[in-house]
């Protein structure tokens, strides 16, 4: 970990410069990646990303700049950078930039492996991917494994954050991920292909907890069911049962999103995109019925997006981004926070020391219901249950959106029959949270990396739920 005095120098050098707030954020990410394509090793690598990030702000503006030199006249540099960059636009604001009164923390806090990331090296996570390609080419009867690339990557994240509003956050976050991308071939049905992730913080104990080698045999022979016999959706309209792995998509595009409160105001429109939702609609308009509830939580632990303090000192806490159908709580920063007339929930993150804090996900889920799989199939006389996605697109307010089925079968009669190929949800985000008429009670999560910002920041996430039933809807067949 970095001198906390070059951190608090340089937080008292930006208040001597005439700064009003003034923030010195360390962070060192340490990444050990190993990738690999059918059993064979493309790439290792080791990657350090060390530095200090600094903020302030001066006369109503915001100033940021960064570097990789951890010595005093380097962070000094900085230091003034930021100031002269902040002094530079203050002329051009519209309106004075104010963070709210939130309180800050002063607290150290770390995520203690179980089994270091030491204990397994090289020779270990090669074995692991090689052993996963011998499995999965060997579970397939009458389809043939035509790629298997595999991934897997251990990162350690360390943070030092000091602030003139008296914020200290130190923390420590290991993570660690695997993944799997394999396509099986059929000459006559084509190929079909899946993306596997595996991703959580803490150490190699993990591994044992995923079962990865079965997972992705598991995945494979399911998915060769679907490539052999599928049938076509049908053209009706049918109850839809959406898995889990739909369901936390679903939400952390179409929730997650477009409550992040700069995206609100506009600031994220041409970089990642906007957002349907206006300042005035936030407790007003009611964009599901009582069973649409989507939750924010980067407290849990074992997480992706785990933290307890964000990149601006604040506690970590749980929001309620919809809350039973109603828009309720966006993601916001200390100054969203101010523009909204509210206080941070604790959302700014950033990705590396380079990078400004903003509005983030951490961990975003529908919350579970009471009934059993079992139930949610109960009554459905034709339908169809889609478990897993090949491919999904939404627009860019977050509206329209469509979801195309890998794993799928027919429900008939409460039960499940033979795999369907390729159905497709297409709706509104309106209507999948007003469809929504059965939520299981099984709630599961699923790691990604969320990207956001310009210059652009990918953070580790993870968005989840449970299954849930959605009244009859007519889906489409991808060709």
């Amino acid at each position: 970990m970095v001198d906390e005095e070059l951190l608090v120098g340089a937080v008292d050098l930006a208040v001597s410069q005439g700064a009003t707030y003034a923030e010195a954020r360390f962070q060192e990410d340490l990444s050990d990646f190993v990738l690999m394509r059918n059993g064979r090793v493309l790439a290792l690598s080791t990657s350090v990303v060390r530095g200090i990030g600094i903020r302030v702000l001066v006369s109503g503006a915001l100033g940021f700049a960064a570097t990789d030199r951890l010595d005093r006249e380097s962070v000094s540099a900085v230091v003034r950078e930021a100031v002269s960059r902040a002094r530079a636009i203050a002329p051009l604001m519209k309106r004075p930039v104010e963070f709210d009164e939130s309180g800050v923390g002063r607290a150290s806090y770390e995520v203690v492996p179980k089994v270091s990331f030491e204990s397994f090296g090289v020779e270990e996570r090669v074995e692991l991917g090689k052993e996963a390609y011998k499995a999965v080419g060997g579970a397939l009867r009458e389809t043939k494994l035509a790629t298997f690339v595999f991934g897997m990557r251990t990162h350690t994240q360390r943070k030092l954050v000091i602030s003139s509003d008296g914020a200290y956050v130190r923390s420590v976050v290991p993570r660690i991920s695997v993944w799997a991308n394999f396509v099986e071939h059929l000459p006559e049905r084509g190929t079909i292909q899946r993306y596997v992730d595996f991703g959580a913080s803490g150490g190699v104990e993990r591994l044992k907890e995923w079962r990865v080698v079965d997972e992705l045999v598991q995945e494979a022979q399911n998915l060769e069911k679907v490539l052999v016999s599928g049938v076509e959706a049908p053209r009706e309209e049918v109850e839809v049962v959406v898995g889990s792995e739909i369901v936390g998509l679903v939400v952390h595009e179409s929730a997650g999103h477009p409550m992040e409160a700069d995206r609100i105001l506009g600031r994220e429109a041409a970089q990642a995109g906007e957002s349907y939702v206006k300042p005035e609609m936030i407790g007003r308009f009611r964009v599901g019925n009582e069973h649409a509830t989507v939750i924010e939580d980067p407290t849990i632990p074992g997480s992706s997006g785990f933290y307890l303090y964000d990149d601006e000192g604040v506690p970590a806490r749980v929001r309620h981004l919809y809350r039973e159908g109603l828009l309720y709580e966006p993601l916001h920063n200390r100054h969203t926070a101010k523009l909204f007339g509210t206080a941070s929930n604790g959302a700014a993150r950033a990705m590396d020391y380079s990078r400004e804090p903003i509005p983030r996900m951490s961990n975003t889920y529908l919350k579970p219901g009471d009934m059993s799989f079992e139930e949610l199939l109960e009554g459905i006389k034709l339908g169809v249950y889609m478990r897993s996605y090949m491919e999904w697109n939404i627009d860019d307010i977050r509206w329209n959106q469509r979801y195309v089925g890998l794993e799928s079968y027919l429900i008939v009669d409460g039960e499940l029959s033979r795999p369907v190929r390729n159905p497709v949800l297409e709706l509104t985000t309106k209507d999948f949270y007003s469809r929504i008429v059965g939520v299981g009670k099984q709630l599961r999560f699923y790691p990604g990396t969320c990207g956001k910002g310009e210059p652009s920041q990918g953070v580790p996430v993870w968005y989840g739920g449970p299954d849930v039933r959605l009244s009859k809807i007519r889906l489409g067949v991808a060709v």
